[in-house]
């Protein structure tokens, strides 16, 4: 069973030591609080963490969809322990836009990362970007998926100015209730890869997973009329196997995506700033009032459309306090670390002196 959920002989291999354990392999195909539901060999099982797996989770953050785990399972009740984590080949990771230190993992261990976005009203360049530069250093392959096409009088002409942005990764038009562009993007995702759909409330991921799934199986909801956005409808995120062998990953909407060590996602979606900026006179240039500066001439020509430039150096702003808290965190945790070393040293000495008194 575990095969179709992308089961190999690089994970197998990985595997060996928790199977001599005496623990059986099984990848997470629903998060929720409470417990996940882990597709194995002997069923799918609704499984908690172990005790110390929780106390380890306050610091590495808790398994994620698309991972894999080690697990005991409870004969005849279906359900499991999970014991351990494989490690992660890709993950798409933020920060919690409410905190500068919350780490969430929304998938792991895939391939490709569809960006979805519908082309109406709600479409924003700059919210794209940010998914972009996550989706790019994610380690998965970014496709940009232009959901809704219908509703947009000049699809085509819209797709080609959300390529400028795009980073080099493929930008498709879909429009389920044409049956548009389906095909085409089923073959961004090979047999046995693991996908998963990243993108607000209301863009279609839904609409796009049922339709990839020729069943009504995820729910859907309207737009709001009043502001085109539109509203919640997947509550957990699920992997789910598609017809032509690969496997997709459903998300809750996200309107925000707060970057986490994405230096590299970020220059690959604004390659064309960080290229005029090797041209500046000043190779620590401020881009402000320097002589020689590339980046100004192109802006002050209209080379170098304004709001992307200020979305750049909102996002490098941003990058560089996640950058600093992160050093924070790291010294919190090595003092915490060290101070239980001494505690236990000195209850050692301790005990070691009351044995020879």
């Amino acid at each position: 069973m575990i095969e179709q959920y992308g089961w190999s002989d690089a994970l197998r291999l990985a595997f060996e030591p928790h199977a001599r354990a005496g623990y059986i392999p099984g990848r997470i195909i629903v998060q929720q609080r409470l417990a996940n539901l882990v597709a194995t060999d002997v069923g799918t099982l609704s499984a908690k963490l172990s005790g110390r797996m929780r106390h380890e989770a306050r610091e590495a953050g808790h398994p994620a969809a698309g991972d894999w785990v080690a697990l005991s399972a409870n004969d005849g009740e279906g359900t499991a322990t999970i014991h351990a984590v494989l490690p992660r080949r890709t993950a798409f990771v933020r920060r919690a836009a409410d905190s500068v230190q919350t780490l969430q993992v929304i998938a792991a261990n895939i391939d490709v990362v569809l960006v979805v976005t519908s082309m109406n009203a709600d479409l924003n360049p700059r919210r794209l970007e940010r998914f972009l530069a996550a989706a790019w250093q994610s380690g998965a392959r970014p496709v940009v998926i232009l959901t809704k096409a219908d509703l947009c009088e000049q699809p085509e002409a819209q797709a080609a100015e959300i390529a400028t942005l795009a980073a080099g990764c493929p930008v498709l038009i879909v429009s389920v209730r044409q049956g548009l562009g389906l095909g085409g993007l089923m073959d961004h995702v090979k047999q046995g890869e693991t996908c998963v759909l990243i993108g607000s409330s209301g863009v279609g991921k839904s609409t796009l997973v049922n339709a990839l799934l020729g069943e009504e199986r995820m729910a859907t909801r309207d737009i709001r009329a009043a502001d085109a956005r539109g509203r919640h409808t997947t509550s957990h995120r699920q992997l789910v196997l598609l017809p032509g062998g690969g496997l997709l990953l459903d998300t809750p909407g996200i309107r925000e995506v707060g970057l986490v060590d994405a230096d590299e996602g970020l220059s690959t979606v604004f390659d064309d700033i960080e290229q005029l900026a090797q041209n500046c006179r000043f190779r620590d240039c401020g881009h402000d009032t320097e002589p020689g500066c590339a980046v100004r001439s192109a802006l002050e020509a209209g080379l170098l459309d304004a709001d992307r430039w200020t979305h750049f150096q909102k996002l490098s702003r941003e990058m560089a306090t996640s950058g600093l808290t992160k050093d924070r965190m790291l010294q919190e945790a090595d003092r915490r670390r060290m101070a239980a070393q001494q505690k236990a040293y000195q209850s050692t000495k301790k005990d070691l002196r009351d044995s020879v008194s």
